[in-house]
């Protein structure tokens, strides 16, 4: 982020919208905008938040992994056999 291009005020983006589309889908970077002179509001292109919310989905699913696979090394996991009598048990399901 270079903080001398990434944040105006939003007035001057309002002004210059299509200069700041072209300038995010250029960089793929957010522009911050400023209202009375504080940080209020974060803009960036679609394409750069989708590749925002895919690294996000993908750090929560290692994440996942790595404490599913903490909970194996402490001991904290039943057998399949064990999880299946006792789901039948909770919900009645004979077999």
């Amino acid at each position: 982020m270079d903080i001398s291009r990434d944040i105006d005020s939003l007035s001057n983006f309002k002004r210059n919208t299509p200069k700041f589309i072209e300038q995010m889908k250029e960089t793929k970077e957010p522009v911050i905008l400023t209202i009375n002179g504080k940080a209020e509001v974060v803009i960036q292109d679609a394409q750069a938040y989708q590749t925002l919310l895919d690294r996000l989905d993908y750090l929560e699913t290692v994440q996942t992994i790595e404490r599913g696979l903490q909970d194996v090394k402490d001991g904290k996991t039943i057998s399949l056999g064990d999880f299946e009598t006792m789901m039948r048990n909770k919900h009645g399901i004979s077999g």
